[in-house]
């Protein structure tokens, strides 16, 4: 089970990435088992020394009991402090930002792949899709030569 955010890759160029832990409910990580999970319009962002998962839209799992979940809740991350300090200094740089790039499992443990990423300009999005289009053009002439 990964899922992946799609949006994340298309509109971010990612600098660097690292592996974090992410503060559950019980019945959050068996909606996250069941691939219930939308990362497209979520972000980090430190709150006080800590980072947090904002706008991550983890749907209310169909037997939990608890009636007034949120499913767009803030999400703590679990980083160590040298780390957090580490991530500050370089959000410092001119528009960097912290996204969510993969939600997967680890050693029955739930665990985000969280990028530092900086946006992309729109020529460069054109780009990637031409070239994507270039490239699966020369591919199928392969195919059907042989």
């Amino acid at each position: 089970m990964r899922i992946v955010n799609k949006r994340a890759l298309h509109d971010y160029h990612i600098l660097e990435s690292l592996e974090v832990g992410i503060r559950l409910l019980g019945s959050e990580v068996k909606s996250i088992r069941l691939g219930r999970v939308d990362l497209g319009q979520s972000f980090a962002k430190i709150i006080g020394g800590e980072i947090y998962l904002i706008n991550a839209n983890i749907p209310r799992y169909q037997n939990a009991g608890d009636k007034s979940y949120d499913p767009q809740r803030s999400r703590k991350l679990l980083l160590h402090k040298d780390q957090i300090q580490r991530l500050i200094g370089k959000l410092s740089q001119k528009g960097a930002t912290l996204v969510p790039v993969a939600l997967y499992e680890k050693h029955n443990l739930i665990k985000l792949q969280l990028g530092l990423a900086k946006s992309k300009k729109e020529f460069d999005k054109r780009k990637v899709l031409k070239e994507r289009d270039h490239q699966r053009r020369i591919e199928q002439e392969l195919r059907g030569k042989e």
